[in-house]
């Protein structure tokens, strides 16, 4: 059906014992997104994906994938799923073609008439005669994400998928992951690479401790910290005068320059009164939180 969400959590626990890895997760990714999926180390991201994927059985709760759950309807719910998690695994001994020809095989259906297509995608033609054991790690990566495309997937899960690349190649790989989801790909990020996922996520989920503690539109995640502005004068004990004295609250002089919290029509009426004093304006800038400034905030936040 046309409107079901590609995933689908819903109270998702994971307990090993006396530990929740997971706790009560809901997540939903609409068809289309580019999902971020943050958190620090250990905070249940991938516990979270292997469940997804139905690799590990939850404690409680459902997981479905376009409306099937891969622990009631099994390799039926991963129809038009592929990804991987925690780094794609390919036999060493077996050049490229060869392990992208044994995933073929093993999935049937068209998926051995795309390996030259995928391998063409992810530009590894010229190496897919190599041995796979003298692939560099950026390599090994872009063969992971051929070897998912092999199934023509509606939606990717991809792990850290720039973990240990020099810059070069994890500039190629933001390229090849906007390529993807401009043909239509619902695809979930696992990074830890905040201003990656600034770039290539239009949603994100956050996860602390196991739980979720934000999921939404990045844009709006990002405007929810406007309102701080940097201010630079010929006098700044004066104009932090003038601040005060306009009811502006918690002004502070940071590396030289006022920064301060205020609405537009506030900012606006200082201004002017600055003029009037005499103080002149060599900068106002207004600061906009970086997707990483607030992932800290709010998992600091929550750890305390």
């Amino acid at each position: 059906m046309s409107d079901v969400p590609p995933i689908e959590a819903r109270a998702l626990v994971k307990r090993y014992g006396e530990l929740t890895a997971v706790d009560n997760v809901d997540l939903t990714v609409e068809r289309g997104d580019v999902f971020g999926y943050l958190g620090p180390n250990g905070a249940g991201k991938t516990t979270s994906l292997r469940m997804l994927l139905g690799l590990i059985t939850p404690t409680s709760g459902s997981a479905r994938l376009f409306g099937r759950d891969p622990h009631v309807d099994g390799a039926r719910a991963l129809d038009g799923v592929a990804g991987f998690v925690e780094g794609p695994r390919f036999y060493p001994y077996l050049s490229g073609r060869k392990n992208l020809r044994l995933l073929a095989d093993l999935d049937g259906g068209a998926a051995a008439s795309r390996i030259e297509e995928v391998l063409a995608l992810v530009e590894l033609t010229d190496r897919a005669k190599d041995r796979v054991g003298g692939y560099s790690h950026g390599m090994r990566q872009r063969l992971g994400i051929a070897a998912s495309l092999l199934r023509d997937p509606r939606l990717l899960l991809l792990d850290e998928p720039t973990t240990g690349l020099d810059p070069a190649g994890m500039r190629d790989m933001r390229e090849l992951v906007k390529r993807l989801a401009a043909e239509g790909i619902t695809i979930l990020l696992s990074s830890h690479i905040l201003a990656e996922v600034e770039e290539l996520c239009n949603r994100v989920a956050i996860i602390r401790r196991g739980a979720i503690i934000y999921e939404g539109r990045l844009d709006e995640l990002l405007q929810s910290a406007g309102g701080d502005y940097r201010l630079r004068t010929s006098d700044q004990e004066r104009a932090r005068t003038v601040l005060v004295t306009h009811g502006i609250q918690g002004v502070a002089q940071v590396d030289g320059e006022l920064r301060f919290r205020a609405e537009p029509a506030e900012v606006e009426a200082v201004t002017i009164a600055l003029g009037r004093a005499g103080v002149g304006i060599n900068a106002l800038v207004p600061h906009t939180a970086t997707l990483e400034e607030l992932f800290l905030d709010m998992t600091e936040q929550e750890a305390a």
